[in-house]
């Protein structure tokens, strides 16, 4: 489903360059739960945000289903990232002044879908991630494994078929963290998703179908 070519990521000042990574090619099935682990500041981040269109590259490409998306125009790229792909974030950019449910109502919203079944849609989804009863509840009155769970509800109401999750347990503790992981596998199960999952947890990884390793430019299959 998406395939890097080449894909280098260089950050440029007057006086000098970092190479993040270079000339990286690999393929990303579709079904596939695929891992990225390494280092903090190897580049996981930067290269899940190549991957879903959210930076841009150096030079090289990501391809989706066969198609270059940075030959895309700005609008077609938008499109993409709505219609086709699920973030989640470590710190879950949640809008603090919405509820649970608006929070998750917004990708649908912001395509121009109809809010009666936009929220009925949302409603379906929370109460599948164990959320029916924190529906109106704002950000700063649930806790981080909920504030997750609506980060992932919010992830999928498009129904995306590709699932980008950088850290997604990196803030919670252990027991919180399985449990959402967990929860992000039967998801990609029951969707049909393919799922790329930046992780520093060992014991989520080994639980994905490949494990690669982003260290020192070098990127390399583990598992």
């Amino acid at each position: 489903m998406i395939q890097a070519q080449n894909l280098t990521k260089i950050y440029k000042s007057p006086a000098s360059q970092i190479v993040v990574f270079e000339d990286l090619n690999f393929e990303v099935q579709a079904g596939s739960l695929f891992a990225i682990i390494g280092p903090s500041g190897a580049g996981k981040s930067t290269l899940l945000h190549l991957l879903g269109g959210l930076d841009r590259p150096t030079r090289g490409d990501v391809l989706f289903k066969n198609q270059s998306i940075f030959q895309w125009q700005a609008s077609q790229l938008a499109q993409f990232r709505n219609r086709h792909v699920g973030f989640v974030f470590q710190f879950h950019h949640l809008l603090p002044e919405f509820t649970a449910l608006e929070n998750t109502m917004m990708p649908k919203l912001i395509r121009g879908d109809d809010r009666s079944s936009t929220e009925a849609t949302a409603r379906q989804i929370l109460d599948r991630v164990g959320l029916a009863q924190r529906l109106d509840h704002k950000v700063g009155e649930v806790s981080g494994g909920e504030q997750q769970r609506i980060a992932i509800a919010r992830a999928l109401i498009g129904q995306p078929e590709l699932l980008l999750a950088d850290e997604p347990t990196g803030n919670l503790d252990h027991r919180t963290g399985d449990a959402i992981f967990q929860m992000i596998r039967e998801l990609h199960r029951e969707r049909g998703l393919t799922s790329v999952i930046v992780t520093h947890n060992e014991r989520i990884a080994v639980q994905c179908n490949e494990v690669w390793e982003l260290d020192a430019g070098a990127f390399e299959r583990k598992g």
